[in-house]
């Protein structure tokens, strides 16, 4: 999914990897992806967890290959060595597969460091592992995952839980809610700020020149003109009317079934999906193993492994290390994009018009496509 070569050359970039709820494959899975040393060529790994915890685990899973420099801070990671940083030295109870308050309360506490140094530059990537969201609520924590909790760390409003893999991008509108409150949710304020974070991440997190953006709607065949619900021609298309005319290339809304089954994602950069499982259905369907978790709008750039804790495999040595290595390797070309385009964007040229430019119509010939 991601081109090795480009993460390799420059400078190291420093990842933070949280290590999640310790009775979940975390371990498991961050262990594997540093069982090949070749990897640290492309960056200097820093694991936000227990010495302790990790040796039990590369002790019972049989993982001896992988050695862990503990150290008391980021600022003395070795960009040679598998780093871990203790964020708790008292003993703690391991119910592999189990939940446990325990086991919340030290994925938070593990969270929180990661989130400081990422906060001052200790670490240029945050890739977090996966968490329990019963687990982890307490009076410090009261968010429905990740990415509200990451928003609310670094005030921002508008931002977008992105499914990423190599040939799909796929933002859910409203996130974590009920799907009975979906409906009551989506506005075209909404559905409009969803769309402009979209297209700058594209654009600045991806470079895409010029991304090609589909959404979805929110009835079954985007709601058959008003017969099977309005919310397609009373909110979503009129805010992709608006989009267009802020110069984003909207196109939809998208009957979500004959979209992902015909292969049309294929044709856009980005896909707006209305709530949750009308996006991670299909995407977990086509890119499971390799999945990533973005969280598109942050100053800083968080990525995860599109799974959950998966207790049902946890202990048992099968789980797949796949999708966080994805996860590392998408932080880091997002981290390394931003800089570019950064860099690239320090002193742009004035741009002088000296006639009018012909409207470009390329809009409306997609808007026909995929409609039943």
């Amino acid at each position: 999914m991601i081109d090795e070569q480009d993460i390799k050359s420059g400078d190291k970039v420093r990842v933070g990897i949280t290590h999640g709820d310790y009775n979940s494959i975390s371990y498991e899975i961050i262990l594997k992806t540093f069982q090949d040393i070749r990897i640290l060529d492309f960056f200097t790994p820093i694991i936000y967890g227990s010495s302790k915890i990790a040796s039990y685990f590369r002790k019972t899973l049989n993982i001896p290959d992988v050695n862990l420099n503990l150290i008391k801070k980021a600022d003395y990671a070795n960009p040679k060595r598998v780093n871990i940083v203790n964020c708790f030295e008292d003993e703690v109870k391991i119910e592999v597969g189990k939940m446990s308050r325990m086991a919340g309360e030290l994925s938070y506490y593990a969270l929180e460091k990661a989130v400081e140094d990422i906060r001052t530059n200790k670490i240029d990537v945050l890739v977090t592992g996966p968490i329990n969201k019963k687990n982890i609520q307490s009076d410090k924590f009261g968010f429905s995952g990740h990415t509200d909790y990451l928003a609310h760390k670094f005030n921002t409003d508008n931002h977008l839980m992105m499914m990423v893999s190599n040939n799909l991008r796929i933002g859910i509108l409203t996130g974590h809610i009920p799907l009975s409150a979906v409906r009551e949710k989506i506005t075209k304020e909404l559905v409009l700020n969803k769309i402009r974070v979209m297209c700058e991440s594209l654009k600045n997190d991806f470079n895409t020149t010029k991304p090609k953006i589909a959404i979805l709607g929110l009835n079954p065949h985007a709601g058959d003109d008003g017969l099977i619900g309005s919310e397609e021609k009373d909110i979503i298309s009129p805010a992709i009317e608006m989009a267009k005319k802020e110069n984003f290339l909207a196109f939809g809304p998208f009957p979500a079934d004959g979209f992902f089954g015909s292969l049309s994602y294929m044709k856009y950069d980005g896909v707006l999906a209305m709530y949750h499982d009308q996006g991670m259905i299909p995407f977990k369907a086509i890119a499971f193993d390799e999945g990533v978790n973005y969280t598109a709008g942050l100053p800083v750039v968080r990525t995860s492994p599109a799974h959950g804790t998966a207790f049902d495999i946890a202990g048992k040595n099968i789980a797949s290390e796949a999708s966080i290595r994805e996860a590392i390797y998408l932080g880091i070309q997002i981290f390394k994009n931003r800089k570019l385009n950064s860099e690239l964007n320090k002193n742009p040229l004035p741009l002088k018009i000296t006639e009018e430019q012909p409207q470009h119509n390329e809009q409306n010939s997609e808007d026909k496509d995929l409609k039943e």
